[in-house]
């Protein structure tokens, strides 16, 4: 301690703002309902209906900023947590509270075993350019 009371060391300078452990953004819950279906590729697009997603005051400013990312552009879980400077599983809970509430929706991508076979494009491709 220095001579004023306060402790020499910070962890944290002035300029940091107040520091929100993950675990109070997400009340404590480490999953999500919905967890099995955000994995890092999937992607959360905005509802349309979603005017303002601030004048809920329900929903905290991480909320907020993922129902406004998505608003932009559909990004996935991974884009979120980078975006956000959070880790995925926040992320996905959070999501998860937004999916609930019917402001952001999750679709998935195609899964490779479901794409056409490329020799099948080809052959495609080829008729096409025959025409």
């Amino acid at each position: 301690m220095n001579g004023d009371g306060q402790a020499a060391s910070h962890w944290f300078d002035d300029e940091a703002g107040p520091v929100v452990r993950p675990y109070a953004m997400t009340r404590g819950r480490t999953s999500h309902a919905a967890q099995h279906r955000l994995d890092l590729i999937a992607v959360v697009v905005t509802e349309p209906h979603v005017d303002d997603p601030e004048a809920d005051h329900s929903l905290s400013p991480e909320h907020v900023d993922i129902v406004e990312l998505c608003r932009e552009a559909p990004q996935s879980v991974a884009e979120l947590a980078a975006e956000l400077d959070l880790p995925v599983g926040v992320v996905r809970v959070l999501i998860g509270d937004l999916v609930d509430e019917e402001y952001v929706h999750v679709s998935r991508p195609v899964p490779p075993a479901e794409l056409p076979d490329e020799s099948v494009l080809r052959d495609v491709i080829s008729g096409l350019r025959a025409l």
